[in-house]
């Protein structure tokens, strides 16, 4: 397993495509062996999914995802886990040990009217 951490500083970040920076973590028998920090290449529609795929990433952990990046990473085999806060070493050990709590994606893209629940965090893109 090959997860995807979206992340700003240490934390989650609310935005997938918007992070700095994402926390690559190779995971063997339950536990973290190998760590790759790459930044954000930037956010253009459609390419994360390909990029983070072709790099072999079965999982996304972020904080908001809009519905059509969820469905691109689907297609593409990869897990979106959304709606997850905090630092980023908590939310990978609550992952791996089965009690990640979530909620909705922090940042609703693609609703008509939506209202950003990242509190214009993610840039101010939506949609």
């Amino acid at each position: 397993m090959r997860i995807a951490v979206a992340m700003e500083g240490n934390q989650v970040a609310s935005h997938f495509g918007h992070c700095t920076e994402f926390l690559l973590v190779d995971v063997a028998d339950g536990r973290l062996k190998k760590e790759v920090l790459i930044p954000n290449p930037g956010h253009q529609p459609g390419f994360l999914p390909r990029y983070l795929g072709e790099l072999g990433v079965t999982h996304v952990i972020a904080g908001g995802m809009g519905a059509r990046a969820q469905e691109l990473f689907v297609a593409r085999g990869i897990s979106p886990i959304i709606g997850a806060q905090g630092p980023v070493r908590e939310v990978l050990g609550a992952f791996l040990a089965g009690r990640l709590v979530t909620g909705p994606s922090l940042c609703s893209h693609g609703t008509e009217g939506h209202v950003p629940r990242c509190g214009g965090r993610c840039g101010g893109q939506h949609g």
